[in-house]
């Protein structure tokens, strides 16, 4: 199924403001929200992840919150197989989607589809490693730059992750993984999108991010997470590693100071922010949209739908 009009993508850095404007927007235009921020897929994870409230999600419709418990695995192609069934399902009742996140990894697998390279090399990703850890530092990724400087350049060099994938590519197809990219693409496109990225000036957002912060203790994020320490969900789990739950475990289990775990939680959410620009200016489709100043929701949708009259 595909729809008619271009399906608006609402992205950002945490804190900006994207959950009261998209709430706005879909009940002007009896929307739907489909979730694309890859924290709030889990129950029992409500504050840290600052998933709507209750009240909210009765006002409008979400889809893809509490999908799984948070020792339980959910991949990106899990995510773009549940969010393009309720995009088909949204539209079929005859209602609007409207995809609201900051997880660019998601949005990126919505807009593009997956590419699906060859199998993990378990042996290949052995002596890559072993060249990184005795050579010189960064070596990997030299050697990217100089197999396939397009993908280089939308890899961070400390993303050794990333790097061994794209060299993995090269060595075991003799292809490079940009040229592979390129020809899947539009491969599995189901839809037309149209992605803003709503922007606010540093010293604003960060405010914002030390306030968000500041009303988690206060609405109760340790207690969430001795909830979810007493069910046996533990440091362990990658979900458990999210920004608040790590920072409060930590705190819990003696690591660290209650105010020390404050604040690298607000210094750790200002560097994830600055990650979650970056990543969204590789994105050459991305509309950014500054709401430096803009407090009302109302000031921020009508600006967002300027936006989308200008582009279209």
């Amino acid at each position: 199924m595909t729809s008619q009009n271009p399906i608006l993508i609402i992205a950002g850095p945490t804190a900006v403001g994207k959950t009261e404007a998209s709430l706005l927007l879909a009940r002007e235009w009896g929307a739907e929200i489909v979730n694309a921020d890859s924290m709030q897929i889990y129950r029992g994870m409500n504050i840290g992840t600052a998933k709507p409230t209750p009240e909210q999600r009765k006002a409008v419709y979400h889809h893809l919150l509490d999908v799984v418990e948070p020792n339980q695995p959910y991949s990106v192609g899990d995510y773009l197989r549940d969010a393009r069934a309720a995009i088909d399902a949204i539209i079929k009742s005859g209602s609007v989607p409207i995809v609201v996140g900051g997880t660019g990894l998601y949005i990126r697998a919505l807009m593009r589809g997956l590419f699906h390279g060859p199998p993990a090399d378990v042996e290949l990703r052995g002596r890559l490693l072993r060249r990184e850890s005795e050579g010189p530092a960064g070596i990997l990724y030299s050697d990217l730059v100089k197999a396939d400087p397009e993908a280089a350049i939308k890899i961070h060099p400390n993303d050794l992750r990333r790097t061994i994938r794209a060299l993995e590519v090269y060595y075991l197809r003799d292809r490079r993984i940009s040229d592979f990219h390129q020809e899947h693409r539009f491969a599995e496109r189901t839809h037309e999108f149209r992605l803003v990225f709503l922007v606010r000036a540093r010293h604003e957002l960060y405010k914002r991010i030390e306030t968000r912060v500041d009303e988690m203790i206060d609405c109760g994020l340790e207690a969430e997470v001795r909830s979810l320490m007493d069910r046996g969900f533990g440091p362990e789990l990658a979900s458990m590693q999210a920004l608040g739950y790590k920072h409060v475990m930590d705190h819990f289990l003696g690591r660290i100071e209650r105010d020390e775990a404050v604040a690298l939680l607000k210094r750790d959410t200002r560097r994830f922010a600055k990650r979650q620009f970056t990543w969204f200016r590789r994105e050459p489709d991305a509309r950014w949209i500054d709401i430096s100043g803009l407090k009302d929701a109302a000031d921020i949708v009508e600006r967002i739908k300027k936006c989308i009259e200008i582009s279209k």
